[in-house]
């Protein structure tokens, strides 16, 4: 055989056998991360990736758009690599990598609703313990498995299940566990209400189950006089991703 057509048909079946790799690991990651998200009981919110590699389990973790998955990684190498393939996906935003810098996990109080741990070494158990949200679920792997752990919800949080926080229309909550606002917890649009001579945004609010739902106008802010546009919104109440619309 020609020595040149031998050559190319070896790096011919080298990138179909890379190809093929590559499915297989891609089709690992998403059954793996079918098996954490079963097992979890999470159905949408903010999920972390702890060690997040070469970040192929880190985007099957993002089951559908009601999920907002961010993966960290001390190694810089991996952080490189988990972004070219997020980026390959088109899902950068969505899902989205950082190198871990520190002791201490890049995120508020209770915010995250699922914390996948594929490097237990990198943070205390205490830092994974303040950063979940109540019953929020940390999955730590274990040899081939994962073990699960769940964040107790405190007796003594609030629930406003009615437009005036419950059927007896007596608009003062129970909850003993805010006080004095000193952070933000989460962000979310419309930044700017329409206008304050009109129905308000928000014309009601409830909470219920970690979750909180709205009616709120999502119409033009340039002129209140232009259609508004109604919608009914679930958000979890910890890390505030959209649910549904």
């Amino acid at each position: 055989m020609d020595m040149r057509k031998y050559l190319i048909q070896c790096a011919l079946l080298g990138v179909s056998c890379l190809a093929t790799i590559g499915a297989r690991n891609v089709a690992t990651a998403a059954n793996a991360a079918q098996a954490i998200l079963a097992e979890s009981g999470v159905q949408g919110g903010l999920v972390v990736h702890l060690g997040c590699g070469d970040g192929k389990l880190t985007v099957a973790l993002r089951a559908h758009d009601g999920y907002l998955v961010h993966g960290l990684d001390r190694n810089p190498d991996a952080v490189a690599e988990a972004r070219e393939h997020v980026r390959s996906l088109g899902l950068y935003g969505p899902v989205s990598i950082e190198q871990l810098d520190g002791d201490r996990l890049p995120y508020t109080d209770s915010l995250v609703n699922l914390l996948v741990v594929d490097a237990p070494e990198a943070v205390s158990a205490d830092e994974i313990v303040r950063v979940l949200a109540p019953q929020g679920v940390a999955m730590t792997r274990d040899g081939d498995g994962w073990r699960k752990a769940v964040k107790p919800r405190p007796e003594n949080i609030g629930r406003w299940t009615h437009y005036l926080h419950g059927p007896d229309n007596n608009a003062v909550t129970d909850d003993e566990v805010f006080g004095e606002p000193y952070h933000f917890q989460w962000l979310a649009e419309p930044k700017w209400a329409r206008s304050h001579e009109h129905l308000a945004n928000i014309s009601a609010l409830v909470s219920c189950g970690r979750r909180i739902y709205y009616v709120v106008d999502e119409g033009p802010t340039a002129l209140v006089a232009l259609d508004p546009d109604w919608q009914l919104v679930a958000r979890d109440a910890f890390s505030g991703v959209v649910l549904w619309k």
